[in-house]
């Protein structure tokens, strides 16, 4: 029996997939794609999300396949302005596990599977209606071949062009960011190349320059590269034009070579104001995207998932009311809002343009990055979210504490599972 129709099998659909399927809720996931990602997209774990797949039952998988990230620099003009450092982070997994997105979603995929739930590919959602006991949906196969699935529950995790979105006619809010930003996958080598498990970000006046570490000696390039007149599409970048900007932005002493990934984006900042509608929810990009700044896109996402799955599993068994159901928008919006604010206030600081404000910032960082309490408040807050919080929830208005609002769900076959909430 179908539960619950998941649209998108991206790190945020397997994750809400296995957590229900764990929880015995029967779920059917269906992707419109061919195949899984091939490329690394979005490439860092952090702490929170770790702690979320130990209780999975997955997170072995994910430290076996990552590289373990413990710290960043920051530097400008052939100075280090500061080393944030994340092994002050208050868990068990203090550090950036860096790992690209198609690793990701093969383990998600394959720790899915061993709960049964198989990604049906080349499947589209074409249209939807809600009744007052589920949802009526349309799909559409390969072949052409047209069904209509009956679910009490449906799940939008299918991105930023969310086809669920669209069907609930919710609006995306935001704006695109002005600047072009390119992004290289390569090799790293020479005397100036950063440490190999360290994000290291060049505040440079042309714009900012970050390297993140990969698996397998390789990097990620990231920098912006101007603005794009309107109605003009930016080539792809070659080898030769991203070896002249880290020549230019980090001093010269770094040669790349053995590109996989080289391409152009531009970063958006929307959201949606609510997370559900009746019988349709939506998480992951699907309801916010921002800025990559502080890698929190996919994690957010994930919690997502997280947040909504034991929920839902806790009404569909008869263990708790729909009105359980009434907490998720408010909690994962807020947390929405949060990320994207902080996203875009990193964002705005490394791309300052003023040559005055960008002696100020470097003049600022260099003196905060120097205190020991304010690199923890950054590797805590602006980074991890291990501290996020649900205050204004009526979920937490109406317990005493987390620990007396925690639900228990007896998994197939006979495990205890114990859900915390996120």
């Amino acid at each position: 029996m179908t539960d619950c129709l998941i649209v998108g099998a991206g790190p945020v659909g397997l994750t809400m997939a296995a957590e229900l399927a764990r929880y015995g809720v029967g779920v059917r996931l269906i992707d419109r794609a061919p195949h899984a990602t091939e490329t690394s997209k979005a490439l860092v774990v952090w702490s929170r999300t770790l702690e979320l797949m130990d209780r999975m039952g997955c997170s072995q998988a994910f430290l076996e396949a990552g590289l373990r990230a413990p710290g960043a620099s920051i530097r400008s003009g052939g100075r280090t302005l500061g080393h944030p450092r994340f092994d002050t982070i208050a868990s068990a997994y203090n550090f950036a596990l860096m790992i690209p997105q198609r690793d990701t979603e093969g383990l998600l995929a394959a720790h899915a599977r061993a709960f049964g739930v198989e990604v049906e590919r080349q499947v589209e959602l074409i249209g939807f209606t809600e009744a007052c006991d589920g949802v009526e949906a349309r799909l559409r196969h390969a072949n052409g071949y047209e069904e209509t699935v009956q679910a009490p529950w449906l799940l939008g995790c299918d991105g930023a062009h969310s086809a669920v979105r669209h069907g609930l006619g919710l609006a995306f809010t935001g704006s695109a960011q002005g600047d072009d930003w390119l992004l290289a996958d390569v090799r790293l080598d020479g005397p100036g190349a950063p440490p190999p498990d360290e994000i290291a970000t060049y505040l440079h006046r042309d714009g900012p320059f970050v390297i993140f570490p990969i698996p397998n000696g390789r990097a990620r390039v990231v920098a912006t590269v101007g603005k794009t007149e309107a109605g003009h599409a930016r080539p792809d970048p070659t080898l030769a034009e991203v070896q002249a900007l880290v020549d230019r932005r980090a001093g010269g002493d770094i040669r790349v070579s053995d590109p996989v990934w080289l391409t152009n984006f531009r970063i958006n900042e929307r959201k949606v104001s609510e997370y559900r509608r009746g019988r349709v929810f939506l998480a992951g990009d699907a309801a916010h995207i921002h800025s990559p700044a502080g890698g929190q896109g996919m994690n957010t996402g994930m919690q997502d998932a997280v947040n909504l799955a034991w929920k839902l599993a806790m009404v569909i068994r008869g263990m708790a009311g729909e009105g359980l159901l009434d907490s998720y928008s408010p909690e994962r919006s807020a947390v929405g809002d949060l990320v994207l604010r902080n996203a875009g206030r990193l964002t705005d600081l490394a791309t300052l343009s003023n040559p005055a404000a960008q002696f100020a910032r470097n003049l600022a960082l260099r003196f905060l990055l120097g205190l020991h309490a304010v690199r923890d408040r950054i590797a805590t807050d602006e980074m991890d979210k291990t501290h996020c919080a649900f205050r204004g929830s009526f979920l937490v208005a109406r317990t005493t504490s987390w620990r007396s609002a925690e639900p228990r769900l007896q998994a197939p076959p006979g495990r205890l599972i114990r859900a915390l909430p996120v």
